[in-house]
């Protein structure tokens, strides 16, 4: 090559391509290869789960909690459900934070808990679904989105339920009859769909009427409550003073029926002894009124403070009798 036109000729360096060193990148990418295969060939389930295995989207076997190995790089998934935990829904408020003092909220889920009741009344009802899952595959592949499924049974079973009662029985004494009959149906309904859910336990966490109408319906309490008290107060009344009234005639007329008892017995036992003796005066007149002059002395000398005993062919009874003053027998006290 020439300089311009000086003649002198100017040699440019021959470029040379560098060297590249394949056998450590080989290594390298070996390394990196071998160490993706080993992470993905490993998983763990933990103690509260069951491990389900798909090769290429399809189900082939379960695992329990441990250590497994699986084909790498995709080939096999694993989706880990929780069998041994205890889920819950919400339905008319979210848990914000559970602790101590939990944190709560309402916004959005308004619709949810808004219920009409038999006899066309307002009531805001919100409960809790607690459930497990005990069929991991039927959970996974029977039904699309399980749990959301769950969530729209769970809320129309609730509405059908309520529907059925009033608005007293729904907010007082129906309670519990609504949240076991929700839960047999809902278990009922899972069973049906194949779900692989076990209902554990509907709560109703809270029942009230509308904001709207909340003091009315409170007053409305107020008064049924006051009517109740006084109904009572009256039963209670009547109860001191019925029974009692009632004892007392009965007391007295048991002791007139005893009296006449007695005296209808004692007439009948007279009248049995008189016709008895009767009876024995025909046979032996003599005897009989010996027997009954003895019998009656008996009863009347015990009575007599003093006696005197006489011979009856005595003709006077002066000499044996004490006639000084201060004697019982002196003007006829005592004869």
């Amino acid at each position: 090559m020439t300089n311009g036109g000086f003649g002198e000729e100017v040699r440019m360096p021959r470029f040379r391509r560098p060297r590249i060193f394949l056998a450590p990148v080989r290594w390298l990418a070996g390394a990196l290869l071998v160490l993706v295969i080993s992470l993905s060939s490993f998983y763990t389930i933990d103690p509260e789960e069951i491990g389900v295995v798909l090769r290429l989207g399809k189900y082939q076997y379960s695992t329990n909690p441990g250590l497994h190995m699986k084909l790498p790089l995709g080939i096999d998934r694993v989706t880990k459900v929780p069998v041994q935990r205890q889920l819950k829904e919400e339905f008319g408020f979210q848990t914000l934070s559970a602790g101590v003092k939990s944190e709560f909220t309402t916004r959005g889920r308004e619709a949810e808990s808004n219920m009409l009741t038999g006899d066309l009344n307002a009531a805001v009802v919100e409960w809790v679904v607690q459930f497990r899952i005990v069929e991991p595959y039927k959970y996974l592949f029977r039904v699309r989105n399980a749990r959301e499924t769950l969530h729209d049974m769970s809320e129309a079973v609730m509405r059908a339920s309520v529907g059925d009662r009033t608005v007293n029985e729904v907010l007082t004494v129906g309670r519990q009859e609504i949240a076991t009959q929700v839960e047999e149906r809902l278990q009922e309904l899972c069973d049906q769909y194949e779900t692989g859910i076990k209902i554990e336990q509907v709560v109703l966490q809270d029942v009230n009427p509308p904001d709207q109408v909340k003091a009315s319906f409170n007053e409305v309490n107020q008064a049924q409550q006051e009517r109740e008290k006084l109904i009572n107060e009256a039963q209670s009344e009547y109860n001191k003073v019925i029974p009692k009234a009632k004892g007392e005639a009965q007391q007295t007329i048991s002791e007139a029926e005893g009296y006449a008892l007695n005296r209808v017995n004692t007439a009948r036992g007279d009248s049995a002894r008189f016709a008895s003796m009767y009876e024995e005066y025909r046979k032996a007149p003599e005897v009989t009124r010996t027997r009954i002059y003895l019998e009656t002395m008996n009863l009347i000398l015990p009575q007599v403070s003093k006696k005197v005993v006489i011979d009856e062919t005595l003709k006077g009874v002066i000499p044996l009798l004490n006639l000084q003053p201060g004697s019982p027998l002196k003007g006829g006290e005592e004869k």
